[in-house]
């Protein structure tokens, strides 16, 4: 799983006028199975796909502190085959379909979809109801996929050139919530736990209680609704009470910093700020000045630190979207001969300015138009609209969010954006992390 750090663009797509209501309404027919799963379906005819997609409520926060990278885990297991898939065959089986499939894990759930032809959408709910109730979680399954997140550790976080920031600046900042680790885990906890310990994680959290299937595409809702039945009514409802953590992360109590030496050839300066929920009033403040700082060129932190001053030649400021209180990762890497301690104070100064009021109405309406394109990207396919519903339903309880959380992006002025700027951008609520090269 790569966590982005920077969101798209859209280039040259809608003019800067674009109002939201110019945009279609994404109709959708939610409802429950009697053993907790929650459906919901988007009827889209314009090509003949179906995304048959399976969100289930676990990420790296649901796990043990002794257990941590299960979530992750089991991304990965639970492709190895069930009761009525040999192993490897769960791929060849979309393969042969014409098809594509994938899955990603965060701190918070862990999704999987197919995108198919759609006379396939039987096939998609078949394989998924058997990762549900029939995944082979056994020794052998278990060892093959050690060695595969090893591997994906390696490469993705402890040899890549800046691989460890988001795992320092979680781990600087938090000591009680488990958002502390990473969502890849610790390699020693994998390899210490046994292969019951991996049944009782399926067993507590892939039930359809604790899951939402969304399906998008080219499909009959009626005949889709029996197939559904079908394939995912006779699971049996999970008999445990789903573990959410209720831990309250408490103050900082003043700034935090810390170098960190990585295999990288440009110095580079992390900072961390605690920010609320995603979904509260003041999350949609602190992303639309995470927006303002640093999405696209002519950004307040592109413009002043890399074409004007010539500091970084990378810079960003962007919220982790969390369900529970989590951050604000901001960035600099460093220009060559630059002192971090320089660019540390120009990124500082950057955020004084709009602390201090430098925001006006223009900005604010290139920011509301930024959010609309970015909601236009998000749901300008199958896939996409099958993992916002799913997100809304998951995480807010309001699976129409999809068309209206807009608006609560269009309602923040830039009294918000300053008051959020002055509440959660200070020194004695941020972690300061300098990335320095290692000694040869």
């Amino acid at each position: 799983m790569k966590l982005q750090i920077l969101k798209c663009l859209v280039a040259l797509l809608f003019t800067s006028t674009l109002s939201y209501g110019q945009m279609n309404q994404i109709k959708f027919e939610e409802y429950a199975l009697e053993n907790g799963l929650h459906v919901i379906l988007h009827e889209d005819h314009s090509t003949p796909n179906v995304v048959i997609s399976v969100m289930y409520h676990v990420g790296s926060k649901n796990e043990k502190p002794d257990r941590t990278g299960f979530a992750h885990f089991f991304e990965h297991l639970l492709f190895e085959g069930s009761e009525n898939i040999q192993r490897g065959e769960f791929d060849e089986y979309i393969q042969r379909a014409g098809g594509a499939n994938n899955a990603n894990t965060s701190y918070d759930r862990t999704y999987y979809y197919e995108l198919l032809p759609s006379n396939q959408l039987g096939l998609g709910l078949w394989l998924e109801s058997e990762r549900m109730l029939h995944a082979k979680v056994e020794n052998v399954g278990i060892e093959t996929q050690r060695q595969v997140v090893k591997e994906e550790r390696r490469q993705r976080i402890d040899n890549q050139p800046y691989g460890t920031v988001v795992e320092q600046t979680f781990s600087h900042l938090f000591k009680k919530h488990p958002y502390r680790w990473s969502v890849i885990g610790s390699m020693e906890h994998l390899e210490a736990a046994q292969e019951q310990d991996y049944k009782q994680f399926y067993a507590d959290f892939y039930v359809p209680n604790n899951a939402i299937l969304s399906i998008a595409g080219d499909i009959n809702p009626a005949e889709t609704k029996k197939m559904v039945a079908k394939y995912f009514g006779t699971i049996p409802k999970g008999t445990q009470e789903i573990y959410r953590p209720s831990i309250v992360e408490p103050p900082l109590g003043g700034e935090v910093r810390d170098t960190v030496y990585d295999n990288i050839q440009l110095p580079a300066v992390i900072m961390g700020y605690r920010i609320p929920a995603q979904g509260t009033e003041e999350y949609y403040a602190v992303d639309m000045l995470g927006t303002l700082l640093s999405q696209g060129e002519s950004s307040r932190l592109n413009k002043a630190l890399i074409d004007e001053k010539q500091l970084a030649v990378f810079v960003g400021s962007f919220p982790f979207q969390l369900e529970d209180p989590g951050i604000n990762l901001a960035f600099g890497v460093a220009n060559a001969g630059v002192d971090l301690k320089d660019l540390e104070a120009a990124i500082d100064h950057e955020v004084k300015r709009i602390q201090d009021g430098d925001i006006t109405e223009r900005d604010i309406q290139k920011l509301r138009n930024q959010k609309e394109n970015d909601f236009i990207t998000a749901n300008a396919t199958i896939a996409g609209i099958a993992e916002s519903l799913a997100n809304y339903k998951m995480y807010f309880g309001d699976t129409n969010l999809i068309n209206t959380e807009i608006n609560r992006y269009l309602k923040v002025t830039k009294e918000d954006i300053i008051a959020a700027a002055n509440k959660y951008f200070t020194k004695d609520n941020r972690v300061v992390l300098y990335y320095l090269p290692k000694v040869q």
